[in-house]
C-alpha cells in the first residue's frame, strides 16, 4: 500500500494543471521530505530530501511555482491542487480553501460537513481533505514567478 501511495505522490509531483484559468501560466509542484539530523555540533539541523523514499510519519513538504509566460497580466486565478494519496495536510493556512469531496464544493475545514452511512452527518477532519485551492488576488505581471508551500504528513 505504501508503494502506491509513495506512487501517487510522485505523479502528482510531475503533473501540471490542466484546468488553469489562463494558459500562459506554467504550474510546477514539487513534494519533498524533511528530515531532522543533527550535526557535529549537537544542534539540529533541517534539511529537504527526496520524497521517494517518505515513510509513515515523515512531514511531506509540496512547493507550488507559478510563473506569467504570456504578453499579458494575470489575475483572479484560482490554483487547485488535489492531496497526494497517504497524505495528511498538518497545517491549515487562513487563505487555502479545501475540498472534502473531490473539488465540488469548496469552504474552510471547520465549515465542511460529510454524510455519514447512516444517514447523519459529521464533520470534516483533516484527513478527510482531498483538495486544496489557493485564490491569487494579486496581479501576476508578465514573467513574474511566485510560490507557495504547504505542509503534510505521510500516513
Amino acid at each position: 500500500m505504501r508503494k502506491m501511495a509513495l506512487a501517487g505522490m510522485a505523479a502528482w509531483g510531475m503533473t501540471a494543471s490542466a484546468a488553469m484559468a489562463k494558459p500562459d501560466l506554467r504550474v510546477e509542484r514539487q513534494m519533498f521530505v524533511e528530515r531532522v539530523h543533527t550535526d557535529i555540533n549537537g544542534r539540529p539541523r533541517r534539511i529537504l530530501a527526496s520524497a521517494s523514499h517518505a515513510a509513515p510519519g515523515d512531514q511531506l513538504i509540496f512547493v507550488v511555482h507559478w510563473r506569467n509566460e504570456g504578453s499579458e497580466p494575470v489575475q483572479g486565478v484560482a490554483l487547485t491542487n488535489p492531496v497526494p494519496r497517504g497524505a495528511l495536510l498538518t497545517e491549515a493556512d487562513p487563505s487555502m480553501q479545501v475540498s472534502v469531496d473531490g473539488g465540488t464544493r469548496w469552504g474552510r475545514l471547520e465549515d465542511l460537513w460529510l454524510p455519514t452511512p447512516l444517514g447523519g452527518t459529521r464533520r470534516a477532519v483533516p484527513a478527510d481533505i482531498t483538495h486544496l485551492r489557493w485564490s491569487m488576488p494579486s496581479r501576476l505581471s508578465p514573467g513574474e514567478t511566485a510560490r507557495l508551500s504547504y505542509r503534510a504528513m505521510m500516513r
